[in-house]
This record gives structure tokens, sequence and C-alpha cells, in this order.
């Protein structure tokens, strides 16, 4: 794999063949210095005179250590067919591990709900789109044993630009004209979408319609995980991640919990703070709560537990963040609300883990370059392994943004 670097884009919504979303135009931005990107732990020069100490770290209750911050994952190795992931850093069936994911577009208003199969992603990302409603894309890496997921919905291009990040193939039922358009034809990014208007190259075998009595006809259109294959293979896409895949993460290594002791304890967690408002997140009101019992965070919205429909179960994920970008409309239209997002460059962030929260910044310099986070001293952050759930909010919005 290639060494981890950074990125900067600037990305948006436009009128979509069903939906509408828009694209901003790329500030300048002058990156930072370049940083180490060695994920070891620090290493201490002892005194001359003095014989190198071992450090016990603190065992938690469960067996776990402590302190995994210091002690991440430095490399990757196959061990009786398994292999630490790249985007949950569990371990997992090597051949799993290996595969190209798939970023999934899912549906994610209140009169679509309960989506199926979203539980078995491993990375979820959130932003709001036109009419601030917010909509989901699942990096899936474990979806063998899945027959279906969705609904799917519509392309956006700063989703088509975060999933460049991790060297995804990109799925999705729709587009934004005309800002994806160009992108999502483009040799830029692999893609299985429907043929509509638009899509030059559409794939025929992985969308269908399942019957949801009640349910209007665009809360209906599924992905299929036979026929993307199908179509995977048709394409001629390269089935297991390329040479500018970069791991999504740096996770603390098997056996350590990343306690981060010192930083302050955040356990309810609100994009879009409380109450209703016009950030993007107040019409869902999402809120992550933390159980330290099994160290996950439980996601509500709508004023409800957020369910897969597929097992009935609660949504939960090990690292939460919220990742600040540059927002704007892409129209000057008071009729349209299509929405941009900067997700290249540099902003602040806010990365929630083990009932903590750490502030500081993130960075991406470049198409293939993943999403970096460093806390206040620069340090770079070190996750949980499991799920993890990215918010991109305006930073225009910041304001309703909270956490306790």
């Amino acid at each position: 794999m290639k060494k981890k670097v950074l990125a900067a884009i600037i990305i948006a919504a436009g009128i979509l063949t069903g939906c509408g979303d828009e694209q901003l135009e790329n500030p300048i931005i002058t990156p930072p210095p370049p940083v180490s990107m060695t994920t070891s732990a620090p290493v201490s020069t002892p005194e001359a005179t003095a014989e190198p100490q071992a450090t016990e770290e603190p065992t938690l209750g469960d067996g776990m250590k402590a302190n995994g911050e210091n002690h991440p994952i430095v490399e990757r190795k196959i061990v009786d067919g398994k292999m630490q992931s790249y985007l949950t850093g569990e371990w997992k069936d090597a051949k799993v591990v290996q595969r190209r994911n798939m970023a999934v577009m899912i549906n994610n208003i209140v009169q679509s709900l309960p989506q199926y199969g979203i539980s078995k992603a491993s990375i979820i990302y959130e932003a709001p789109v036109e009419g601030r409603i917010t909509r989901l894309m699942g990096l899936f890496e474990d979806y063998d044993d899945l027959d279906h997921i969705g609904s799917v919905r519509s392309a956006r291009d700063y989703y088509l630009y975060e999933a460049m990040a991790y060297d995804s193939i990109y799925c999705n039922w729709g587009l934004a004209r005309p800002w994806v358009e160009e992108v999502i034809n483009s040799d830029r990014i692999d893609n299985i979408s429907t043929p509509l208007e638009g899509i030059y190259n559409g794939a025929n075998n992985t969308y269908d319609r399942i019957s949801r009595p009640g349910y209007a006809n665009e809360h209906t259109g599924y992905l299929f995980i036979d026929g993307y294959k199908k179509d995977v293979a048709l394409k001629g896409y390269a089935t297991e991640y390329t040479d500018r895949f970069v791991q999504a993460f740096t996770f603390a290594d098997e056996g350590y919990i990343a306690t981060y002791d010192k930083y302050p304890s955040a356990t309810k967690i609100y994009p879009g703070g409380t109450q209703s408002n016009s950030g993007g997140y107040g019409k869902n009101n999402p809120c992550f709560t933390y159980n330290p019992d099994d160290r996950l965070y439980y996601r509500t919205q709508f004023g409800q537990n957020h369910i897969d429909e597929m097992n009935g179960e609660q949504l939960t994920v090990t690292n939460v963040v919220f990742k600040i970008c540059h927002g704007e409309k892409k129209v000057d239209d008071p009729n349209y609300d299509y929405l941009g997002f900067g997700v290249h460059g540099t902003g602040d962030a806010y990365v929630f883990t083990n009932g903590k929260v750490i502030k500081g910044t993130w960075r991406r310099d470049g198409d293939y370059d993943p999403n970096l986070f460093f806390d206040e001293n620069g340090n770079e952050i070190i996750f949980n392994q499991g799920k993890t759930w990215i918010c991109c909010i305006w930073k225009e919005y910041l304001q309703h943004m909270s956490y306790e």
C-alpha cells in the first residue's frame, strides 16, 4: 500500500435525474507542512547510563489494555487466512479485507425508513442534501451474506469525492446534474450506476425494485449483490484494492483500547444540536449515545432508534467523527437548495471514541488521499477498532452541533 497523504477538493450537489444537486468553486487552500505518517508508538531515548524500562499498560475490566492511542496497528499480516481490516481494524477473512469496498448511496428521509442491510456497513458517511435532509453513504466490505441493500438513491459529488479516498466502487440510482455528470462518467472513479439520463455506461443487473405497499416509488429501489458482482465483472473493474488505496484510519492494535483518559467525556452527541434548524441535521435530529458497557455509540434519529430492517437491531458504531467543511448553496435561487461541501483541504474535526471527545483537525490533500485526523498537538488520532460514522457539517452551521 502507498504511504498516507492528504487531500484537497471541493464538492457539491446539483440537479438530479429525480433529485437535485450542484457544485462548488475550488477555493485556493495552502496546506500546512507535510506531517509524518509513521504510525508506530513514540519512542523515548533513555539516559546513556540507564537501562530501558518496560512499561506495563493498565488493564481494563474486560482484559483489554488501556492507552491504545500509543499502540496502533503498524503492519498488517495474514494469519490463518485472516487479516485486520483497513476500514475497521478488526480481524476478518483476508479476501474480504483485500476486496474493494462498495460505497452505496442510501435513502435517509423518514418516509423511506427502515433501511435494509445498513448495519453491515463498515463506515457510514452522512451529509445534508437539498431540502436540508441527510443522505447516507455506506462503505461495505462484508456483503457476501447480504441479498440486497437499500433503498438506494442518487449521487452527489461530495459523496463521490469521499468515496475516492477509500478506492470504493461507487453505487447510485440517479445523479445530480450537471455537477455529478462529468465526474461520474470519467475514469476518475469506478461506479455501478443505474442506466438513467446523464449516465453514459450504466449497469443493467445491479438494481431492481422491491414492492413496499404504502411507500412512494422512489423509496423502492435496491442494490442486489449478485447483480452487483456481475456488473463489476462485465465492466472489468479491479476487485481488489488498487495501488492508490491507503487504509481508512489508523486503529489501536489488537488487545488495546484508545482510552484518551486526559480528554473530556462526551456521551451524547448531536451533529445538528437538539432543536430544529436549517443546518442540515435539524430535520432528522440524529443523536449518538455512548454505552460504556460495550463501548459503542447507539444511533437515534427522528426521535426513535435507528433500526436496520434486516435484523431489527439499532445501529451502533465504535467511532463518531464530525468533519467540519466549508459549504455553500450552488444555485442562487430560493426554489433550489443544492448544496456543496469542501471535503478536501483542511478543517476542524471532532473525534468521539471510548466516550471521549478529541478536538483537532482533518486534512486531505487529493482525490485518492485519505482523510487524516490530528489532535490539537498535531498527533494523528488513533481510532478504536470497529465501525465509524462520519458526519460532514457545514462550518457555517457549526453552532448547532453539540455534545454532553
